[in-house]
């Protein structure tokens, strides 16, 4: 029985942190297991805001390190960067011309990203959703994992697939399924429990990166946002304490001890015990990561040829798409 095929990408926008870690590349090594799997570094989509050319180079090998640190292998999974691969640009163009300018008005992600200045924001970053379509529908994945933050454009990437498929009387694309992973915790900011995560909140406190030293851990856990309450005795308390909502979520996740656990082992205790506790399950994930990335990093030829492999791989698929689309559009000459 043929293998369901999964996409999925991560932007090259600095290092990667636990929330990419437990949000998503954990999940990742796991489908590898029984998927056909195709994971993109997507720096095309990185590109909707402006990058200096040397980082974004240093930031496509230091993700492509995190993939690989982190127990993707490049022998089970196609692992490639996005602009090594025209076909992706290529379909991206042509779906531009059969998505409609109202279905990209309703997606929040750009309102969100753009802000009150959206005259002033790229062009790319409005049709970014139909990028995103190109890569999935560009290798007929049947799922795609995805977080709350991008189901709306996996919901257009549908509806982009079958108004093609219809357009041209031929149901070529998949429309693919999300694959909702209920279990992927949703990890926030260290600083702002209200939101998530991210490479570019301006503290650097904000977040653990999977680089970051044994000290900078005990640091940045140390420093992370609480109150002056002790520990939770239920999880009534949670919605009302959201810092230690978060920092319970991520001690449940690294453990797979549920958050009612981890309130029953600790409600007796004071925060400063709690985060103590915290920091050496944190390190005990991170720091073999760490030393795998930093080892990966010194081999860049090692990088190069994992990129350039799974490009050809990646290219060989898309050609074929490619090529078919072009025919049912009636752009090969016969």
């Amino acid at each position: 029985m043929k293998k369901e095929l999964v996409f999925s990408g991560v932007q090259p926008t600095g290092n990667l942190h636990l929330g990419n870690y437990l949000g998503a590349l954990k999940n990742f090594v796991s489908l590898q297991k029984s998927k056909s799997c195709l994971y993109c570094v997507v720096d095309l989509h990185a590109i909707t805001t402006f990058q200096n050319p040397k980082e974004l180079n240093s930031n496509i090998l230091e993700t492509t390190a995190g993939f690989l640190a982190s127990g993707l292998d490049s022998n089970k999974s196609i692992i490639f960067n996005q602009s090594s691969v025209s076909g992706h640009a290529e379909l991206a163009w042509i779906l531009n011309c059969v998505c409609r300018v109202g279905w990209l008005n309703r997606m929040t992600q750009f309102k969100d990203k753009a802000g009150k200045n959206r005259d002033n924001a790229s062009l790319g970053l409005y049709a970014y959703p139909v990028l995103m379509a190109a890569d999935i529908l560009l290798y007929h994945a049947d799922k795609v994992p995805v977080g709350d933050d991008q189901k709306q454009h996996l919901e257009l990437t549908r509806d982009i697939a079958h108004k093609f498929n219809t357009d041209y009387n031929h149901e070529y694309f998949k429309l693919p399924d999300p694959i909702i992973n209920k279990d992927a915790p949703r990890i926030m900011s260290l600083r702002d429990a209200n939101n998530k995560m991210s490479k570019s909140d301006v503290s650097k406190y904000s977040r653990i990166l999977l680089t970051d030293s044994n000290d900078e851990i005990s640091t940045k856990i140390s420093k992370a946002k609480s109150d002056s309450l002790k520990m939770p005795s239920s999880s009534d308390e949670l919605s009302e304490r959201p810092e230690i909502n978060n920092l319970i979520t991520i001690y449940s996740s690294i453990s797979n001890i549920d958050k009612d656990s981890v309130i029953n082992l600790f409600c007796d205790k004071e925060i400063s015990f709690f985060k103590s506790e915290l920091k050496d399950i944190v390190i005990s994930l991170v720091e073999p990561i760490s030393s795998n990335i930093n080892e990966i990093k010194s081999d860049i030829s090692f990088l190069k040829t994992t990129l350039e492999d799974g490009a050809m791989q990646a290219t060989e698929r898309a050609r074929k798409t490619i090529d078919e689309v072009n025919k049912l559009m009636g752009f090969s000459i016969d």
